[in-house]
């Protein structure tokens, strides 16, 4: 499946700029300048990305491995600077060395593959085997993971709010999930389109990590990035698909500002209008649907969503209750009038989506 007309890859990172915004208006040091540092580099590599679209991006060929559905990984270091991708540390099939960062990355890569080919017959990010690239240790106390249009790029976090950004498998699926809808519906990042595009990231992030560890929708935490905040933080995650604005409330980040329903949509102009802020409704959304069907949430609940994020039909710009419509569609296509159709609908309405 290729993208949509149009195509524009978009530079997408894990941690909101609010967030952002808020630790580099701190009063302490510590806190503010790595954010603020952050926030510049992002700022840089965002326009590169433009710049990138502008100009094109080198071909990928992929390897020979590509046509057997096997994965193609490379892991670079970056050894605490800017200049992508770095130094190459691992490729594929290489054993594990010391350096604990570069094995969850190499690992992450090899689970968010796994998941698209094992259960979705997708091979690789834009499904024809495009070999899958990460850099660790990128900047100084950078306080992000972002997937640039190319490849993945992880930073160490500042060890006071945030810790490595390869700890969660989720983050990892997240980030590389964007690739999969740069090379699918190519959402629109801004918006409720971007918002779907951010909740897309984060429902196949959460389904990566639920297949690492084989659990069912009823044994999952759907939380995204548990483990990344560092220990003075008051908070458990960066979001709650399950309860929306549940997963922190912290004296410096303030509180998780998701909501959980259209009766709570924010309207703002920041976050491209806050794409990681109401992604909260589409992720709950989809939390109840697999709450209702049980079971492994990749299966059922998963394949709709999937089914509809390749199907041709989502446009770039789609709201909400377009995406919803065709959720619903997409079940009855699939499974009939049963359990599966019922359950979308009651879920749609019950984050107050309009599906018809």
């Amino acid at each position: 499946m290729t993208a949509n007309p149009g195509f524009e890859p978009v530079f997408c990172t894990i941690i909101p700029p609010h967030v952002l915004d808020t630790l580099a208006q701190s009063d302490d040091a510590t806190l503010a300048g790595p954010a603020r540092r952050t926030l510049e580099r992002d700022a840089i590599e965002r326009t590169h990305r433009r710049l990138t679209t502008v100009i094109g991006a080198p071909s990928v060929t992929p390897p020979k491995e590509a046509a057997e559905g096997k994965p193609h990984r490379t892991i670079y270091d970056a050894k605490h600077k800017t200049e992508l991708p770095g130094r190459k540390v691992r490729g594929e099939g290489d054993k594990p060395g010391k350096d604990a960062t570069v094995n969850r990355a190499y690992a992450g890569l090899g689970a968010t593959f796994e998941l698209y080919l094992k259960s979705y017959e997708r091979n690789s990010i834009d499904g024809s085997g495009l070999p899958m690239n990460a850099t660790v240790h990128y900047g100084e106390n950078y306080g992000n993971a972002f997937w640039n249009g190319e490849q993945m790029v992880f930073g160490d976090g500042d060890g006071e709010i945030f810790l490595d950004f390869t700890i969660p498998v989720d983050v990892i699926g997240h980030e590389l999930t964007h690739g999969v809808v740069q090379y699918t519906a190519n959402l629109t990042y801004f918006g409720q389109p971007g918002a779907l595009n951010e909740s897309m990231a984060d429902v196949f992030g959460s389904l990566i990590k639920q297949y690492t560890l084989g659990q069912t929708a009823a044994e999952a935490d759907w939380l995204i990035g548990a483990g990344l905040l560092a220990p003075r933080v008051t908070g458990k995650a960066l979001r709650s698909m399950k309860a929306p604005g549940t997963a922190y409330d912290d004296d410096v980040l303030g509180k998780d500002p998701q909501p959980a329903d259209m009766d709570h949509y924010v309207r703002t102009g920041r976050d491209n209008g806050g794409v990681h802020i109401n992604s909260g409704i589409p992720n709950h959304a989809f939390y109840l649907l697999a709450e209702a069907l049980g079971g492994h949430a990749w299966e059922r609940a998963g394949q709709i969503w999937y089914a509809v994020l390749t199907g041709g039909e989502l446009a770039q710009d789609a709201s909400f209750a377009d995406f919803a419509k065709l959720t619903v569609a997409a079940a009855r296509a699939k499974y009939g009038d049963g359990e599966e159709h019922g359950a979308v609908l009651k879920a749609w309405s019950q984050v107050g989506v309009p599906t018809n």
